[in-house]
């Protein structure tokens, strides 16, 4: 698959200091199995069906799992945007979601509560 995500050499970089010490037996490579963690969470699979080049689903979610339970996917992002040193950060969201006419009206008619 020619589609598949992977991390650059210089990623890596900026990711390694955030990365945990290993302790006894060493780590599987962190490069294949965050490449296929990012891979799993841009497209929203299921780990089962990560592709057989990330290795093992098992592995990439356990990473994932412990890594998160530990916070150090959520020190990577404050480290990364840390060194961009934007003061002011503007967000959009794009989200449109079209209801129903009836849908203001629904709780009057069924007899439940009326701001």
């Amino acid at each position: 698959m020619s589609d598949l995500y992977w991390l650059t050499n210089e990623q890596m970089a900026k990711l390694a200091p955030f990365f945990p010490r290993s302790h006894g037996k060493p780590r599987v490579d962190d490069r294949r199995v965050l490449s296929g963690i990012i891979f799993i969470n841009r497209n929203g699979l299921r780990w089962r069906d990560a592709p057989e080049a990330y290795g093992p689903h098992k592995t990439l979610y356990s990473r994932w799992k412990r890594w998160s339970e530990k916070g150090i996917f959520a020190r990577m992002m404050v480290g990364l945007a840390a060194e961009h040193g934007e003061e002011k950060t503007v967000m959009i969201d794009a989200t449109y979601l079209k209801a129903h006419r009836t849908a203001t009206s629904l709780a009057a008619k069924k007899g439940g509560v009326v701001a």
